[in-house]
């Protein structure tokens, strides 16, 4: 029995205090939480075979579900690419390095490396297309935010009509992602634009790399939370997350790494674990409010920021937060645009066209499979874990049995994400494309992963690296 799968509840009267149980009893209850682990991931198996099966049913019969492949907005196409050598060696020294390195590097080590073999995954998975279809075009297609650089000319202008081309029959009405986002989203890439990077190359660079910075704003949030020891066991699962399919080339990835750092800034401030808590309380607030700028839906991060004030039990960065949350706001309001008209003329927009003809009875759950891949099968086998933890350590924060343990901490965070996604999935905004969308609560679902036995460690990376590359290698995704 190696000492790493032992719980805190490994005592003989199971609350995690007092003798500990005998040998024989904790090997049972180890085998017991594997079997319930493979189950968990079978479980996610029959979910996107069902949804596999059933949406080509419903797709070939009622043409409803927009989604050529569905549950994935994706389309046949087996290939491989310049990417693929790349992506299939990443995957590899993943697997058999990561684990290791991860548990020996020195804190900024792991950091410095978890960015860069982050950024190699995405990058490598994103040119399994080739540079010109899976990189430079990606961000330049004809619903995509780069077709309107020339619109922004006048930005103070631009942002005062933005509402009037929101609908389907407005004059000059925006691509589906500009009207589908609050204009931060845009402006992203018209200031990218403005400096002298503009272009799908540049664009796609910069989604890339500020999105695979988000590993890193988790694993400082982890660390601070919960402990590192969970951080370190998360890392590979992070640098090797099957999101990286949608990620690369997509917004999405950049819109989660600004959400994830609102996170880790909080994190840092509660905890008191940076020179100037206030300060990073501010730029916590501050990318926050630029977070609801960039997607209308980014505002369930909303779960995810509350569990951080109640993990690290206190309120006192909250007044600095919201002082900097306002800042965003404020300017686009004094500007211009008003995010509660925009946001409802986007689902008035969302309902005459293929949002209100997806039918919400498959979707609903068909999002949740789509989640499955995206995150993997190690993330789904953690979140069993997860769910079975927070029950205690509920009680503990709640000082019914002192601190709650590293593990049942980082349960209540990736719960917290999953709330955020479920939200999102029952709202009936988020029908098919959330392989892409809901990349900012899913980055907080790999975390979970952590929770497994170690001994499983490199077989679990499998079966997340696994389907995602075959997913980038069979079919034509668009991101």
């Amino acid at each position: 029995m190696k000492t790493e799968d032992v719980t805190p509840t490994d005592t003989a009267d199971g609350t995690g205090h007092g003798p500990p149980a005998p040998p024989d009893r904790i090997d049972e209850r180890a085998r017991r939480a594997g079997r319930a682990d493979l189950v968990a991931a079978a479980a996610g198996v029959l979910l996107v075979a069902a949804a596999v099966l059933i949406g080509r049913v419903i797709q070939d019969r009622d043409q409803t579900l927009f989604a050529q492949w569905p549950p994935f907005l994706a389309s046949w196409d087996p290939h491989l690419g310049p990417g693929t050598p790349a992506a299939l060696t990443m995957a590899v020294l993943v697997v058999a390095y990561g684990p290791s390195l991860a548990a020996r590097l020195p804190w900024r080590g792991l950091l410095a490396a978890a960015w860069a073999g982050s950024t190699a995954w995405v990058f490598s998975m994103a040119l399994i297309d080739g540079w010109y279809r899976g990189v430079e075009r990606r961000l330049t297609t004809k619903h995509e935010y780069l077709q309107v650089i020339d619109r922004f000319a006048d930005i103070p202008a631009t942002l005062r009509g933005f509402t009037d081309h929101i609908l389907f029959d407005a004059p000059g009405n925006w691509p589906a992602h500009v009207a589908g986002h609050p204009p931060g989203a845009t402006l992203t890439f018209v200031w990218l634009d403005r400096i002298g990077l503009g272009g799908g190359a540049w664009a796609a660079v910069w989604c890339v790399v500020v999105g695979s910075s988000a590993v890193l704003a988790v694993l400082i949030t982890v660390r601070v939370l919960a402990d590192e020891r969970p951080a370190r066991r998360a890392a590979p699962f992070l640098v090797l997350a099957p999101a990286a399919v949608w990620a690369g080339v997509s917004a999405d990835g950049y819109f989660a790494a600004v959400a994830a750092w609102s996170v880790a800034l909080l994190a840092l401030a509660a905890t008191r674990r940076v020179r100037f808590p206030a300060l990073a309380a501010a730029g916590g607030g501050l990318l926050f409010g630029w977070t609801c700028y960039l997607s209308y839906g980014l505002g369930l991060m909303a779960a995810v920021l509350l569990a951080v004030l109640v993990l690290a039990r206190t309120a006192r960065p909250v007044p600095v937060f919201l002082l900097g949350a306002l800042v965003v706001p404020v300017a686009f309001t004094l500007a211009g645009f008003n995010w509660w008209t925009a946001y409802h003329l986007l689902v008035e927009r969302y309902y005459q066209g293929a949002g209100g003809v997806r039918p919400y009875g498959y979707w609903v759950w068909a999002n949740l499979a789509c989640a499955t891949v995206a995150a993997g099968l190690a993330a789904v086998a953690g979140l069993r874990r997860s769910a079975v933890a927070a029950p205690g350590a509920v009680r503990a924060l709640r000082g019914g049995s002192g601190a709650a343990s590293p593990e049942g901490r980082l349960a209540l965070l990736v719960l917290a994400a999953l709330v955020a996604l479920l939200a999102a999935d029952l709202s009936g905004m988020s029908k098919a494309e959330t392989e892409r969308i809901w990349q900012p609560f899913l980055l907080w679902l790999l975390p979970a992963a952590a929770l497994l036995p170690r001994r499983g460690v490199r077989w679990w990376l499998i079966a997340s690296a696994v389907p995602a590359l075959l997913v980038n290698h069979l079919l034509w995704t668009g991101w």
